[in-house]
């Protein structure tokens, strides 16, 4: 992995190279991928969260591939864009900090990009939860949700997402959370300078990543705790 990009521009890097973000705490830290929405892991130091994040490459180049983009989980060069120090959040488990990259402008080729590689987050996680049986395995210490409250969890962390994206929604069944989606990805699909998302907090590129992020982590975890057949 080598070190900052110094070239500068917009547009995202060869397929090859991937710009990361390196999100730090005493206790966590994530590697993200700036221009691969929902390429993020964590661990408990930088080596341990790089590791993480090349072992998913493989599991994320279905999801690339459903959208369309040219993904070789086999050659990966990591290119540090970013180092920022994390908060509680991070801490917690979530990629949570916003950087400069984030707020480069969107236009439209890649807005429907990036809402492209969201749309195919969300449907991994659909046919993951399709394939796997209600009960999980459980954690080391006996814990963990079952099927049906992931995918609770899920939903509902989508309706608050929504919300920092100045959208209302209410994702209780599967036709509302179908509606909440589509509505998501219209307003990802628009080009934009950069700016917050409806005026709040969170930038175009930030949203994406965030919203793949928490879908594709619990589309690997149930995929992770479902005992073989």
């Amino acid at each position: 992995m080598t070190g900052p990009d110094q070239s500068g521009g917009d547009n995202p890097p060869m397929s090859r190279t991937i710009r990361v973000l390196l999100e730090s705490t005493p206790k966590k830290v994530f590697v993200s991928a700036l221009d691969w929405p929902g390429l993020s892991r964590g661990g408990r130091d930088e080596d341990a969260a790089v590791e993480a994040l090349l072992a998913a490459a493989g599991r994320y180049a279905r999801v690339a591939r459903a959208a369309g983009e040219r993904f070789d989980p086999h050659d990966l060069d990591l290119v540090v864009a970013d180092r920022v120090h994390g908060d509680a959040s991070t801490a917690f488990g979530v990629p949570a900090i916003i950087v400069a990259a984030d707020r480069e402008p969107v236009d439209a080729h890649e807005a429907t990009r990036l809402a492209a590689l969201v749309e195919a987050a969300w449907a991994e996680l659909d046919a993951v939860v399709a394939a796997a049986p209600e009960e999980l395995r459980k954690g080391p210490r006996g814990g963990g949700r079952d099927r049906t409250k992931m995918i609770e969890h899920v939903n509902g962390a989508d309706g608050a997402y929504a919300s920092v994206m100045g959208l209302r929604h209410r994702p209780d069944s599967p036709v509302a959370v179908a509606a909440m989606r589509a509505e998501m990805l219209r307003t990802l699909r628009q080009p934009s300078d950069g700016s917050p998302v409806a005026g709040k907090k969170w930038p175009p590129r930030y949203a994406a990543r965030r919203i793949a992020w928490h879908a594709l982590d619990h589309a690997w975890e149930i995929e992770d705790r479902t005992d073989p057949a």
